[in-house]
């Protein structure tokens, strides 16, 4: 089986990774991992500025590579056979076409929990891969989900 594995660099990035190695050895799974980096302003249209700035973002899109060739290798020291990608471009189109590329049989992504007004100004990622993916979308949860003490002790029907 072969699983496209996004990532963000978040702080929940750790926590998503050890579900992942727990799905791919469970899987004996092939993992890619993805992670889109932000287009470069030329490439939206309009031009960056002073050198300095794109030394700035030479130097963040290099870190992003180190980052995910670490986390790569620490996959493949668990025995877990591992590829990092690191591509520019829009977030949702990237992570479609490199399903697409790599005719991955599943494509998992982490759900960081954020609240309707933030989905309603930035979108989510996960689901609108969700709604576009012609392959299998397997989310997984990285916000620590919060239960108030009431209902931690009330059953099913209670709740409705």
């Amino acid at each position: 089986m072969k699983l496209l594995v996004c990532i963000d660099f978040s702080v929940s990035t750790e926590k998503f990774i050890k579900t992942v190695a727990e799905l791919a050895k469970t899987l004996s799974a092939k993992l890619w991992l993805l992670h889109v980096a932000e287009a470069e302003p030329d490439f939206l249209g309009f031009k960056m500025g002073p050198q300095y700035i794109r030394d700035v973002h030479s130097e963040i899109f290099r870190n992003e590579h180190r980052q995910i060739q670490r986390i790569a290798d620490r996959l493949r020291k668990a025995n877990l056979d591992t590829t990092a990608i690191l591509v520019q471009g829009a977030t949702v189109e990237s992570i479609l076409d490199q399903a697409a590329k790599l005719d991955v049989d599943m494509i998992v992504l982490g759900s960081h929990g954020r609240g309707v007004m933030h989905r309603l100004i930035t979108g989510s990622v996960s689901e609108s891969v969700l709604r576009k993916s012609v392959c299998p979308v397997f989310i997984v949860p990285t916000h620590e989900h919060r239960v108030s003490p009431a209902s931690a002790n009330m059953r099913p029907e209670q709740m409705a």
